[in-house]
């Protein structure tokens, strides 16, 4: 048995490896991103051992006076950044503010539109027979949007003859809830908007991959567009820390604070409010210049990677519009066996179902996909020339099959000149450094 002292030593040395290895590797999980020095110095802050239940100038707890104010800095933040009337920033993940629009906007039993997972959609959607969020917690029915594969996108005409059918049938969605986990094209809400309230359904917009690129205007803009609520993540393509937000119109505001806390919140780590005022900051500063490389780079990648045998989706249509491209690897092997092999080189990627996969016999464990995104290493400095060099590696390793442990030195070589944050106040610090507090 490891004593308590060893166990210690032992956590602090992994966190320190950790740090190192990613210094040296080409992060690309498209739900990921590294935050700036400033937002890392927020989330260290005695806030993240205070309570303050309830709404701004409402806690249930004293001792709120200074978060109070760096809360409301936080809403204030968001409503710019998103042209939002009404704005919650206390969920604390992507998935609490899914739950946070579904308890505000349906009852269980009801019935919820959205995108199948190898279509594209999150857990946070599924049905509870695979133990998705919005079947398995709040109950909901869930039937899925029809998808059309040749555009990577949901299908406005077939959707809304489906729905026909299910209201027929009885059965009529309470909740259409479009954006998803893989996510390269704006959705069709100003499509389908109109027809869904007209069956007197609610409108929601999953951004948690794409709220950066919408603060920004570099991809949809889903409130003015037909949805009644926006939720997101705030440290994908938001480089903030781990974190959620539900942003909305007045005329929601109860109903929404009221999901959230108590539904499903207590307290709601105040840390990262802090964090993610910080986040929005940045954002409102520099946003626009990083999300626009971020489009340029993930366009960029999908094409060198295209021109080196590998089967990037969507080829027809410039590849993606967001940060993410999805890759068809089956001609090379299968998407998770692909993922640890690229491991192995430093090139950090995430397996990816994509459509057809369940029909072939693929499941998610060894789909046919994988999934990259460009927002880390944008945020990194990186160009367009840099993911010329990075889809070379990659078709080493997945067409050539190169030996990783071989391609992993000259990566490492690669990432030296990329070491700082960019598009932040504060970018001395290098971005993985490994910041010791202990004496």
């Amino acid at each position: 048995m490891s004593s308590g002292r060893s166990s210690y030593e032992r956590v602090f040395e992994l966190l320190e490896q950790h740090h190192n290895w990613f210094s040296q590797s080409i992060p690309l999980i498209a739900s990921e991103n590294v935050p700036s020095p400033a937002v890392r110095e927020a989330i260290i802050s005695d806030f993240g051992n205070r309570y303050a239940e309830g709404w701004v100038g409402e806690r249930v707890y004293a001792g709120c006076i200074y978060i109070d104010q760096v809360e409301q800095i936080c809403i204030d933040l968001a409503k710019q950044l998103f042209r939002a009337e009404f704005v919650d920033v206390r969920p604390v993940s992507g998935v609490c503010a899914n739950l946070v629009a579904y308890t505000a906007f349906t009852s269980p039993g009801d019935i919820m539109m959205a995108l199948a997972i190898p279509s594209g959609g999150h857990i946070s959607m599924g049905k509870k027979d695979f133990n998705g969020t919005a079947g398995s917690v709040h109950g909901l029915e869930v039937e899925y949007f029809v998808f059309d594969r040749n555009e990577m996108n949901i299908d406005p005409e077939k959707t809304k003859e489906k729905v026909e059918k299910m209201i027929k049938d009885g059965k009529r969605p309470k909740l259409a809830t479009f954006g998803g986990s893989l996510f390269l094209f704006p959705h069709p809400v100003r499509e389908l908007s109109d027809y869904f309230h007209g069956i007197g359904a609610t409108v929601a917009y999953d951004a948690a991959h794409v709220s950066g690129l919408i603060a920004a205007g570099q991809f949809q803009d889903p409130l003015r567009e037909g949805a009644d609520v926006m939720m997101m993540s705030t440290h994908k393509t938001l480089f903030g820390p781990q974190g959620g937000a539900v942003v909305s119109f007045e005329k929601h505001a109860e109903q929404i604070k009221k999901a959230t806390f108590p539904s499903n919140t207590s307290n709601h780590h105040l840390h990262t409010v802090a964090g993610k005022a910080v986040a929005f900051a940045e954002m409102l500063e520099f946003g626009r210049e990083y999300v626009s490389e971020i489009v340029a780079n993930a366009q960029a990648l999908g094409q060198a990677l295209y021109e080196r045998g590998l089967t990037t989706l969507a080829e027809k249509k410039g590849f993606t519009r967001s940060h993410q491209i999805a890759v068809d690897v089956t001609k090379h092997g299968l998407g998770g066996d692909i993922e640890k092999t690229l491991e192995k080189a430093n090139i950090i990627v995430n397996r990816q179902l994509l459509p057809g996969d369940i029909q072939a016999g693929r499941h998610y464990q060894n789909p046919g996909g994988i999934r990259l995104g460009v927002s880390e290493i944008t945020r990194l400095g990186m160009k367009k020339s840099q993911m010329v060099e990075i889809a070379e590696f990659i078709k080493r390793i997945v067409v050539d099959k190169e030996d990783p442990e071989q391609v992993r030195a000259e990566v490492a070589t690669f990432r030296r000149d990329f070491q700082n944050v960019h598009y932040a106040f504060e970018t001395a610090r290098a971005a993985y450094e490994y910041i010791k507090i202990r004496q």
